[in-house]
C-alpha cells in the first residue's frame, strides 16, 4: 500500500515528543526544571489536524509538565507520560476510541516507538530518527524533529484525505 493510501485512512495521529515534536535536546535550569523547545509551525499543524476531525495523541516515554502545557495549548486531549510500552498504550487508546490499528499514524524517532510504529497503518519517522526506525517507517520526513517534521507529516495526511485546502482556506481568505 502506498503512503497516500495509508494516510487517507488515518483517524488518529500519535506523536512522540523528544526528537519528534522537539529536536531531542533536554535543557535544565539550575533548579532542575526541564525546558523544551517546540516548533510553532508544527503546533499550527496539530491544530489544523484537530480541526479536520482527526484525533491527536501524545505518547512519550518521559514525564514532563512542559508536555502538559504544550498539549493544552494545542488542544490535545490524549496525553500519556512515562510510557514504557507505546504499543500497548496505543492499542488501549485505539480500543477506547473504537478505532483499528490501520487508522493510526504514529510518529517516532527511537527504539521505544517501534512497538507502535510496526503495528500502525502509517509509521512516520523524522529525518533525525535512528536508522533502525527509519528502516521500518512508511514515511521519513525531509525535516528533522522540532524543525517542521510534524507539520510535514500532518500536511501529507490532510492532503491524502482531501482536507488540506479546507484547512488552509481560513488563512488564505478562500473560505
Amino acid at each position: 500500500m502506498d503512503i497516500n493510501a495509508r494516510a487517507a485512512n488515518i483517524k488518529l495521529v500519535a506523536f512522540d515528543i523528544d526528537g519528534v515534536m522537539t529536536d531531542g535536546g533536554l535543557h535544565y535550569t539550575d533548579d532542575g526544571h526541564e525546558l523544551k523547545t517546540f516548533n510553532v509551525q508544527d503546533g499550527l499543524g496539530v491544530v489544523l489536524l484537530r480541526r479536520a476531525g482527526i484525533k491527536v495523541a501524545i505518547i512519550t516515554g518521559r514525564t514532563s509538565n512542559v508536555v502538559n502545557c504544550r498539549a493544552k495549548d494545542l488542544g490535545v486531549e490524549h496525553v500519556f507520560h512515562g510510557v514504557g510500552d507505546k504499543g500497548a498504550v496505543s492499542g488501549q487508546l485505539l480500543e477506547q476510541l473504537g478505532l483499528q490499528w490501520s487508522e493510526l499514524a504514529f510518529m517516532g524517532d527511537d527504539l521505544i516507538d517501534l512497538p507502535a510504529m510496526t503495528r500502525c497503518g502509517l509509521a512516520i519517522a523524522p529525518a533525525n530518527a535512528r536508522p533502525v526506525v527509519k528502516e521500518r517507517a512508511h514515511m521519513v520526513t525531509e525535516a528533522s524533529g522540532g524543525k517542521g517534521a510534524v507539520r510535514e507529516a500532518i500536511e501529507l495526511i490532510l492532503a491524502a484525505q482531501g482536507k488540506l485546502d479546507a484547512a488552509f482556506a481560513p488563512y488564505l481568505g478562500t473560505q
